[in-house]
């Protein structure tokens, strides 16, 4: 049963979700800062560190449908507990396993599969099954919304601890704040149905996963999340590189990202407001074409510590503000009974992308010594992104929910 408008309490286990998801991300936003303190302190290279940290991109994104599937069977408590406990345990043991090896177990497994069973995909599925259209349009940009608010937050306070306690003090910390996530599972658990609701009245969730990959359009919402998920990436590993190369502070790069995470705090906020009076489509459109006109005046641009600021205004406003459109593409084309799973597999997407983004990246700056192809080709993935939205054929309405 969807609640009643004068039902408030959609609105505290919304914001119990976006604080949930402002830890988990924040913490997972700012590794790029340990990528040059990490090189320097252990003799790992640049490329093998870029390696452990895409292949963390790429888990990150495959834990969220297999999360959001064990949610909507399973229930949400399990789920969330669990990748609260991975998070903090992978964040931890990050400063005592320094081999190649140990960086990809740590920081490519443990830590991103714990953020990526407390990220988007299940905070947005759990929403889902109990909010009105329109009050979900809204929650999803509260959520993604506490994501940013997270790396604006962890941004200057992990760089604030790698500079006082080092390297490994700033992991340890880190990892103890994760641990802050676990008593808002309580609170956001008791949101989604648990599995088996719906048990044989829907034809399950074989016929739903069927369904969805014979659809057009979901395979077009797939490729542009790809390339969104390249672009993040990329910039989320890089850019404390591509600042240092500019010959300007730390600093700059750890303000730059959080000016990313403040800005699209309003970019969530107006992409889930949006969702009242436009096509999914066409903001997700918008959104990408800003990103291809942005990296081009920067790379125009002469390189101060302005030039990073105010791109990172303008790129921070689409950043993460795709994620309301898609999920609300996603919900239209296919109901919110397996939303969870569904947009969780578009985000595997997104992460697949990210994989090639944070491992090229490193790859360009071993080979060149600079990222500049990276640059150009961040601004082709980006226009290929607007042009695959504009064919989707997004339903104005979603499909009648199945009746419990």
């Amino acid at each position: 049963m969807i609640p009643s408008n004068k039902d408030n309490s959609w609105r505290y286990i919304t914001l119990a979700a976006a604080a949930m998801l402002m830890i988990t991300m924040g913490a997972r936003q700012a590794q790029g800062l340990f990528v040059f303190p990490i090189s320097g302190s252990t003799g790992v290279s640049i490329v093998a560190i870029s390696f452990a940290m895409a292949v963390g991109q790429f888990m990150w994104g495959l834990a969220q449908p297999v999360a959001g599937a064990c949610a909507d069977r399973f229930g949400f408590t399990p789920v969330l507990i669990g990748g609260v406990l991975l998070l903090a345990v992978g964040t931890a043991l990050t400063p005592v396993f320094t081999s190649s090896f140990g960086l990809v177990v740590t920081i490519g497994f443990l830590s991103a599969i714990g953020s990526g069973a407390g990220s988007f995909s299940v905070m947005i599925g759990a929403l889902a099954q109990r909010l009105a259209p329109r009050e979900r349009a809204t929650a999803s940009g509260l959520i993604t919304g506490g994501g940013s608010f997270g790396q604006f937050l962890f941004a200057p306070i992990t760089q604030k601890l790698i500079s006082t306690w080092g390297w490994t003090g700033a992991m340890w910390s880190l990892g103890a704040i994760a641990l802050l996530a676990l008593p808002l599972v309580k609170t956001i658990a008791g949101t989604g149905r648990h599995g088996g609701a719906f048990a044989g009245r829907d034809g399950g969730m074989k016929v739903a996963l069927r369904t969805a990959f014979g659809n057009t359009s979901y395979l077009l919402l797939h490729g542009s999340f790809l390339t969104c998920g390249f672009h993040i990436a990329f910039l989320v590993t890089h850019l404390p590189g591509e600042v240092d190369l500019c010959g300007l502070p730390a600093s700059v790069a750890s303000w730059s990202l959080a000016i990313i995470g403040l800005s699209n705090i309003a970019g969530s906020f107006a992409a889930g407001w949006m969702l009242n009076y436009f096509r999914g489509k066409y903001i997700l459109f918008g959104m990408y074409a800003s990103r291809t006109l942005l990296i081009l005046i920067y790379l125009a641009a002469p390189k101060t510590e302005w030039t990073f600021y105010l791109m990172a205004v303008g790129l921070g406003f689409s950043w993460l503000g795709t994620a309301p459109p898609t999920a609300g593409v996603v919900g239209k084309l296919f109901g919110t009974r397996y939303l969870a799973t569904l947009y969780g597999l578009t985000m595997l997407s997104h992460q697949t992308g990210a994989f090639f983004g944070a491992w090229l990246g490193g790859l360009a700056f071993a080979h060149s010594g600079n990222y500049l192809s990276m640059w150009y080709a961040d601004a082709l993935f980006a226009a290929l992104a607007a042009l695959l939205n504009l064919p989707i054929r997004e339903p104005r309405v979603e499909p009648a929910a199945v009746p419990a």
